[in-house]
């Protein structure tokens, strides 16, 4: 038997299961909507995020974050207690590799679960944060970095 055949078929199988694993920025907003609600309001801090990851505009990152904020960098875990102590340490709480992953994340390539939205492979994961025990109102914020 030719070895051509079957290379093609396998490069048409690898290919085909490559697809399944793409999704639309449709199915990613969906989701978010589905599991979290607010899926509109996801949209501004995700961009500030991305921007802020991008300058290392620790203050704007800061902003974004729900305190105490557990980050895992160099081999420790810490509970960063508020926006302050994020600031004054943040070299050591977002490595460059962070910053440089985040800044360039794109929509569709987000993960979802119940746990919120993982950006950058799991670097950091946002979610919607009740304001109140009802949670009538919520908003988007960091709740981990996992550097």
């Amino acid at each position: 038997m030719s070895r051509l055949p079957i290379l093609l078929l396998l490069g048409t199988i690898v290919l085909a299961a490559s697809g399944a694993f793409a999704q639309s920025e449709n199915e990613v907003y969906n989701k978010i909507e589905e599991l979290h609600g607010d899926a509109a309001g996801f949209d501004r801090p995700l961009r500030q995020l991305v921007l802020a990851m991008r300058t290392g505009d620790a203050e704007a990152i800061a902003g974004l974050a729900e305190y105490p904020l557990t980050v895992k960098a160099n081999g420790e875990t810490y509970d960063v207690e508020n926006a302050e102590d994020f600031v004054e340490n943040f070299d050591d709480l977002v490595t460059p590799e962070t910053r440089s992953a985040v800044g360039r994340q794109q929509y569709g390539d987000l993960f979802v679960n119940s746990d919120g939205v993982m950006l950058a492979g799991g670097a950091v994961w946002m979610g919607a944060v009740c304001e109140d025990d009802a949670c009538e109102a919520s908003h988007w914020a960091i709740t981990a970095i996992n550097n």
